[in-house]
């Protein structure tokens, strides 16, 4: 049986083809897959910022879908359930995937980064990495649960509680996707700039208590709603050392910064060493969701503590997919596209 696969055989350019459907070997799982979101790191991979080593590859890891088969008899998982996936492959037992530190293991795979991906109308996974989901939810919502779970991540890295204040730098669909989750913990106030207006009406409408258009007046608005202080945590979501620079002018005495949006590999940010140590402020970095992480994501969109509306509204199908990426630059008001890749 063949399938449809969106291969990018090389920067900026992807081909539909025609592959065999796999079979899933012991210990994996065939899902039907039925919607992928189109995620930051699949845009660095087209743009040829990214795992271009890879190619030619099947991109994609924000995937929601059905389990087809199974290649082994599972107590947890049954034919025909809806699941999300778990994109990140550790080996298991070295040192970080004991402590359940996955992303440090040296011989990681990732979904759609060092391996093919969701673009495409089958896949097979790990069956320890495959995550039931209630029938009921929309794929559209479930494609949201990997995004999430990286925003989950993020916070639970940084402590973030209720009654801190917090800047979200850049109002995308990941800084969305933060204001809606710090909503939920309790964070206040929450500032939230952009350099698009439409993103910060958006980001307003996902709760945020002051938003910022003009970055000259970014640092009074954050003063103005934390009593000079500065804010107790900045998180860089947009990538630009630039912005890093400016995070560490917005925290205050013994604030955080949680380092999210990716950069070019080499950039740096020079820090006063001695005012970090004396002031007691820190950074910490964050890249995506595991385990747990995927698991919270998913209660969190059940239960309706995250909106997802403001991210299902650009769908393209498979076929469409090189327009669905030439396009994205022209669409600064769809928060998050979708690739359709078969009916639920």
């Amino acid at each position: 049986m063949q399938m449809k696969s969106a291969v990018l055989v090389a920067p900026g350019r992807f081909e539909v083809q025609s592959r065999p459907v796999p079979e899933p070997a012991l210990g994996e799982v065939l899902i039907k897959i039925t919607r992928v979101g189109i995620c930051g790191t699949d845009i660095h991979i087209f743009n040829g910022h990214y795992a271009a080593d890879s190619l030619p590859m099947v991109p994609g890891h924000e995937l929601a879908g059905r389990i087809a088969a199974l290649g082994s008899p599972s107590e947890r998982l049954n034919v025909g359930q809806k699941a999300v996936v778990d994109m990140n492959i550790g080996c298991g037992v070295c040192y970080w995937c004991r402590r359940q530190e996955i992303l440090s293991c040296p011989s990681m795979d990732q979904i759609g980064i060092t391996m093919d991906g969701a673009f495409s109308e089958y896949i097979c996974v790990p069956e320890r990495l495959v995550i039931s989901a209630p029938d009921h939810v929309p794929d559209e919502v479930l494609a949201l649960v990997e995004p999430l779970a990286c925003v989950v991540r993020a916070a639970r890295k940084s402590n973030v509680t209720f009654g801190q204040s917090v800047v979200v730098i850049g109002a995308g669909p990941i800084g969305n996707l933060h204001v809606q989750l710090l909503r939920a913990i309790g964070a206040a106030p929450i500032i939230v700039t952009d350099l698009s207006a439409a993103r910060v009406d958006m980001a307003r409408a996902a709760g945020a208590d002051v938003a910022v258009v003009d970055p000259a007046a970014l640092n009074k608005a954050v003063m103005d709603a934390t009593e000079g202080r500065g804010a107790d945590m900045v998180i860089e979501s947009v990538g630009n050392p630039a912005l890093y620079k400016l995070a560490t002018t917005l925290i205050r005495k013994g604030g955080h910064i949680a380092a999210f949006g990716l950069t070019g590999a080499g950039e740096t940010l020079a820090i006063d060493i001695l005012s970090t140590i004396l002031e007691e402020n820190s950074i910490k970095g964050s890249v995506a969701g595991i385990g747990q992480d995927m698991h919270d994501a998913l209660t969190l969109l059940v239960h309706g503590r995250i909106d997802p509306s403001p991210f299902t509204s650009a769908v393209f199908d498979l076929d469409d997919i090189q327009t669905a990426f030439d396009t994205l630059g022209q669409r600064p008001g769809d928060l998050k596209t979708h690739i359709r890749i078969s009916g639920e």
